[in-house]
């Protein structure tokens, strides 16, 4: 499954959305593709008992606008807490672990984010990184889903 969390509105926060909305229709039907804005709650509910969970969030680290961030570990650095939402990916997986309904594999992006002003658009760079994502997802997904 492939979860993208942002809030829409707020520039570069919608990164996670934008890329599971291209990725939704090209993937095989097997792979789930869930929209979140971050709810704790929701995300714990959506890859539980799943196999892969792929999360694709907005991140600020202080790295150029569009990086790519791929961190197979569990997010709890400042950066995956960077985003505008209040609570997120770091409070999800603390609630999943208490209730043991973590995925058997956890894979976190990060798209570094520029701009995260309310009504801002999403930033140029941040666009490219997201195509080339959903690109490479969908690629992947498709080679290893056969």
């Amino acid at each position: 499954m492939v979860i993208g969390l942002g809030a829409d509105g707020r520039g570069d926060d919608a990164a996670g959305l934008e890329v599971v909305r291209r990725l939704r229709g090209s993937l095989p039907r097997s792979v789930a593709v869930v929209e979140s804005a971050a709810d704790p709650a929701q995300i714990v509910e959506a890859w539980t008992g799943a196999r892969l969970a792929v999360v694709v969030d907005a991140v600020s680290s202080g790295a150029a606008p569009g990086t790519v961030h791929r961190d197979p570990g569990v997010p709890g650095g400042a950066s995956w807490r960077g985003s505008s939402h209040s609570f997120g990916l770091a409070d999800a997986v603390a609630l999943g672990r208490a209730l043991g309904r973590m995925p058997a594999r956890l894979l976190v992006i990060g798209i570094e984010g520029g701009d995260f002003a309310i009504g801002a658009p999403i930033t140029p760079p941040v666009m490219s990184a997201i195509a080339a994502l959903a690109q490479e997802l969908t690629l992947e997904f498709r080679q290893t889903c056969r």
